[in-house]
């Protein structure tokens, strides 16, 4: 299979439709506020991202800190019947209060005011109608430990029937991620098996009505890497579209993993596609159907206009509260005390490369960090003119490195390939943290890139670049994020 993703990146758990030659797609977010990043495509190929669904504050709690980590928004669903969007998730801190249904004619918002589908005590809901009109929504039920359906009214979340389960899946352990799905005379039932990490896969099952009885197909599991050396892993969580020509296609999630065993990834769970043939009415996965190129994912941020980028999120606070684009850049909100490591107001993007590059202008008392969590960070630190490296793993916290700088220094953060002799032990890259000086690049500390990935930190998510104010007055000039090897 291709070893690129669409949509590179922690962008994990992917939901797509299709309204007549435009795709649409929709991740989930955790503790990242706006939450439910949205793309638009014409080819499935390339994808660009045109808003966040719960982009209201009011709409989206998500938590600060490690007890907030992986928590917030779980699997979306996203779907389009008679004109409208609707969007379906599951924020597992407010599980209780039921799952989140929202609506929009447009997928760029606005979205509607949410309502909640009480009752039905699992996550990763999916929504869909039946031949007599009938909204249907099928989730992961943790009570009874399989796959549960119940009718609902979708304009007010009130749920209609009696929750009933529908599919234990084929003996693989979290059955998860259901998606309902119509084909011909056929209703097929999508999950996710064997846990988000190398037992991952997926399987499918079919019956001629929606509530079941529903029988799996004779080559479960239709995807999956496990026990295999292929360089993308975890591959599974999934969701079916049809194309305009009538062929159909994959979208599903996968690691990238690096380094040696037993190997890392540090992007997060991320995008990928396939196609697919119908044999005998059960889908066969081509992994080889796509031909994906590395997508650009460079840009510079000069912070002009009136609103952020829909790319900018930050953990367990919404980054419109904090962040303020001006007609002299972004000003920021002070943030954590400079001896304090847990963010409170950290402006944050995804990383979405092997190897890339960030840097940051901007005046004032200010930190740039690549982090998975509070406790997995690398921080690039400067408080007047004193710049400072620090790492911090687990409870381990330390200023490594530090050196007098002058007010124009930019502030750098490097991924770079793990060199290494032949044979040694080698993670998945190397972390530089410095400063560049008349276009020289000083680096102050450097730390193996295992510390920052998932099999270290654990959780759902993966690397994100983040500024915060260390003061007030903190005004960021420019931030350039750069794909790809830096030379000296």
């Amino acid at each position: 299979m291709t070893q690129n993703p669409i949509i590179p990146g922690y962008y994990p758990d992917p939901s797509i439709c299709r309204v007549g030659a435009d795709y649409y797609l929709a991740n989930s977010s955790f503790e990242y506020s706006p939450g439910v990043p949205i793309f638009h495509s014409r080819d499935l190929i390339s994808w660009t991202q045109i808003g966040n669904v719960l982009d209201r504050p009011e709409h989206l709690h998500v938590r600060p800190g490690i007890t907030g980590a992986s928590g917030g928004i779980y699997a979306p669903t996203l779907r389009h019947h008679e004109g409208r969007f609707w969007m379906i998730t599951t924020n597992i801190h407010e599980v209780g209060r039921g799952h989140i249904l929202v609506h929009a004619s447009d997928p760029a918002g606005p979205w509607s005011e949410p309502v909640y589908v009480t009752g039905l005590i699992g996550i990763d809901p999916d929504i869909a109608w039946d031949d007599d009109g009938a909204c249907l929504v099928t989730w992961s039920d943790v009570v009874r430990g399989g796959i549960s359906q119940a009718e609902i009214d979708p304009l007010t979340g009130v749920v209609l029937s009696e929750p009933r389960e529908i599919w234990g899946g084929t003996g693989g352990a979290h059955v998860e991620g259901p998606h309902l799905i119509r084909r011909g005379d056929w209703w097929y039932l999508l999950v996710a098996e064997g846990g988000t990490g190398p037992g991952h896969m997926v399987t499918i099952a079919r019956s001629a009505r929606p509530d079941g009885p529903f029988r799996p197909a004779p080559n479960n599991p239709i995807l999956t890497h496990r026990s295999t050396s292929a360089a993308v892993q975890s591959t599974g969580h999934s969701d079916l579209v049809e194309l305009a020509d009538g062929s159909w296609a994959l979208v599903f999630l996968a690691t990238r993993t690096r380094g040696t065993f037993p190997r890392w990834h540090t992007n997060g769970r991320e995008t990928f596609l396939g196609g697919v043939d119908w044999v005998d009415d059960w889908p066969v996965i081509d992994e080889d159907r796509f031909d994906v190129p590395v997508p650009a994912t460079s840009f510079v941020e000069t912070f002009e206009g009136d609103s952020l980028h829909p790319r900018w999120i930050a953990p367990g606070v919404a980054a419109s509260s904090f962040a303020h684009p001006t007609s002299t850049g972004l000003r920021l909100d002070r943030g954590r005390r400079p001896d304090a490591s847990t963010a409170v107001r950290l402006l944050s993007v995804r990383a979405r490369d092997d190897v890339w590059a960030a840097r940051l202008q901007a005046t004032g008392d200010v930190a740039l960090s690549v982090r998975i969590d509070d406790l997995h960070q690398l921080l690039l630190e400067r408080t007047g003119t004193e710049m400072r490296a620090r790492i911090v793993i687990g409870p381990v916290d330390r200023v490594v490195a530090g050196a007098e700088v002058r007010p124009e220094a930019v502030l750098e953060i490097r991924a770079s390939e793990f060199e290494a002799e032949r044979g040694a032990r080698r993670g998945p890259d190397l972390l530089r943290a410095g400063f560049s000086i008349d276009g020289e690049f000083v680096e102050l500390a450097s730390m193996d890139g295992r510390y920052l990935s998932t099999e270290v930190a654990g959780g759902f998510t993966g690397r994100v670049i983040g500024i915060e104010a260390l003061a007030e007055d903190v005004v960021v000039r420019r931030f350039e994020y750069r794909a790809g090897d830096v030379r000296e």
